[in-house]
C-alpha cells in the first residue's frame, strides 16, 4: 500500500480533534529570563521562558523552555505546556469549589473561592494561571518566594487538589446533599 504524501492523505478523526482543541487554546507568557553559560571564550547567553496555556473553560497547563533565541524558547515552553494540561472543576464556571493550599519549593499559595463580582485578586504569575483557566472570581495570596516558577508550580499543586462535591460524593457513595449536611440540617429545623 503506497502511503503517498502525508499532506495529501485524509486526517484521522483523532488528529482533527487534537487540531481543533489546540486551536481553542490560548497562551500567556509569564516570564522570560536571560541565562548565561560560562565557556572558555566567555559567556554564551540563552533565554528561558515560562508560559501558561489554557482554554478558559477549566483546562490549563504550564511549561518552560530554554533556547538561544527568545521566540524558540517561547515555542518550546508552549509545546511543553500543551502536553501538561490539567482539568480543574469550577463552580458555576467562574470560581473554585473550596479553599485550597499549594506548595512548591519555598512557594506557598492560598486560593479562596469568591462571590460573584469579586474578580481575580491575585498577583503576577497566579493571575495569568486564573485567566487562562477561565476563573472570574478568586482571591489568592502568595506566601514565601516571589519566584515565578515556584509560584506557578505551587498554584498548580493547589489546583490539582481541587475537587468537585459530586466527585467526593461519588467516592463516598452518598448524595451531594448528604456531603454538605443540608438534608440533616433541614430535618432538624422543621
Amino acid at each position: 500500500m503506497a502511503r503517498g504524501n502525508p499532506s495529501e492523505r485524509p486526517a484521522r478523526s483523532w488528529e482533527r480533534e487534537r487540531e481543533r482543541e489546540e486551536a481553542e487554546l490560548s497562551d500567556k507568557l509569564v516570564s522570560i529570563n536571560r541565562v548565561a553559560k560560562v565557556v572558555k571564550g566567555g559567556r554564551r547567553f540563552g533565554f528561558s521562558a515560562l508560559v501558561i496555556v489554557g482554554d478558559r473553560r477549566g483546562r490549563v497547563g504550564h511549561g518552560s523552555g530554554k533556547a538561544r533565541e527568545v521566540p524558540e524558547a517561547i515555542r518550546k515552553a508552549t509545546e511543553h505546556a500543551k502536553r501538561n494540561l490539567i482539568r480543574v472543576p469550577l463552580r458555576e464556571g467562574r470560581t473554585l469549589h473550596h479553599d485550597v493550599l499549594g506548595r512548591s519549593g519555598a512557594g506557598k499559595v492560598v486560593l479562596r473561592a469568591a462571590t460573584a463580582g469579586t474578580g481575580i485578586i491575585a498577583g503576577g504569575p497566579m493571575r495569568a494561571v486564573f485567566e487562562m483557566l477561565g476563573v472570574q472570581d478568586v482571591v489568592a495570596k502568595s506566601v514565601g518566594t516571589s519566584n515565578p516558577h515556584n509560584m506557578v508550580k505551587a498554584t498548580f499543586d493547589a489546583l490539582g487538589r481541587c475537587s468537585a462535591p459530586r466527585t467526593i460524593a461519588a467516592k463516598r457513595g452518598r448524595r451531594v446533599s448528604e456531603i454538605f449536611g443540608r438534608a440533616e440540617g433541614a430535618e432538624e429545623r422543621e
